[in-house]
């Protein structure tokens, strides 16, 4: 009955009550260090710009789009959407890390285009890019088989074995924070997009930093700046937000940049996304 009740209320007082119980939720936890040194320093809004609208990476991408089209991932499984997954191959195509951590395998649908990304890099001598993607349940679980109750076609690891990855990528179910508290790895690029509670966040986010490599970024999915909704259903998912201004507050040197409207739809007839990159402050 509750729930019911709370499905009727207008938009924006549900959004004002999540908001409410994510602060009030996120202050229970006392303050944790947070060591950003690793954060690169050399993203900035106009460089992502530019990026978007770069005719090489456009030209690459009508060859991929084709050929991950062939993979029948579905749309409408509540994850990231096709004109998300398009940014995220253009960041990795762009930034050319070699070592990716995603937390939140989901259906695959990011999974697969990071390594779309990675298989395209054209540097001579490259060595052998890796990726490891986490999820708290076993998203190829051959007797449950999630991927279809959502409409999907191909568990995530045979999509990747499709592409001729099987030997790149590693799946590990597991909850975020034990995999970011235990591993010994350092990824370049790490990909948060798993509990999307601002304590959750809270917490990954330094754990993260502990694992990044030297010069990377972490991107965020699921910001919303300032609170502030985005698209036209209203909705808002408050948690990363809140968790980022908290570490901010704290004293933690990173800023976040959100990638804001792209050249190609999103979601709802858009063009706006929320995925936002986390680096270092400026210096100067």
């Amino acid at each position: 009955m509750k729930r019911l009740l709370h499905r009727l209320l207008p938009r924006h007082i549900r959004n004002s009550i999540r908001v409410r119980r994510e602060k009030t939720d996120l202050g229970s936890l006392d303050k944790i260090p947070c060591d950003t040194a690793a954060l690169s320093r050399s993203v900035s809004e106009v460089e992502l710009q530019e990026l978007f609208l770069s005719e090489k990476i456009a030209y690459e991408w009508a060859r991929v789009e084709a050929e991950v089209s062939q993979l029948a991932i579905t749309d409408k499984a509540s994850g990231v959407n096709p004109g998300d997954r398009r940014a995220i191959y253009y960041l990795i195509r762009d930034l050319r890390p070699k070592s990716i951590l995603e937390i939140g395998t989901h259906i695959g649908a990011s999974t697969v285009h990071i390594i779309a990304a990675l298989q395209n890099r054209v540097e001579s001598q490259s060595p052998p890019y890796r990726l490891t993607t986490v999820d708290i349940k076993d998203v190829n679980d051959t007797q449950s088989r999630p991927w279809l109750r959502v409409g999907s076609t191909y568990s995530p690891r045979d999509m990747i074995a499709r592409m001729g990855a099987a030997d790149r990528v590693a799946f590990v179910s597991s909850s975020s924070l034990e995999f970011l508290s235990s591993s010994k790895e350092r990824y370049e690029f790490i990909f948060l997009d798993g509990d999307h509670s601002a304590r959750t966040v809270y917490q990954e986010v330094p754990a993260a930093l502990r694992i990044l490599a030297p010069g990377g970024v972490i991107l965020l999915h699921d910001y919303f700046p300032n609170l502030q909704t985005l698209w036209s259903n209203r909705a808002l998912i408050p948690g990363p937000y809140i968790a980022t201004q908290r570490l901010r507050s704290e004293g933690a040197g990173m800023r976040a940049v959100p990638l804001g409207a792209l050249p190609w739809r999103t979601k709802l007839s858009s063009r706006v996304t929320s995925l936002a990159l986390l680096v270092g402050e400026e210096i100067g």
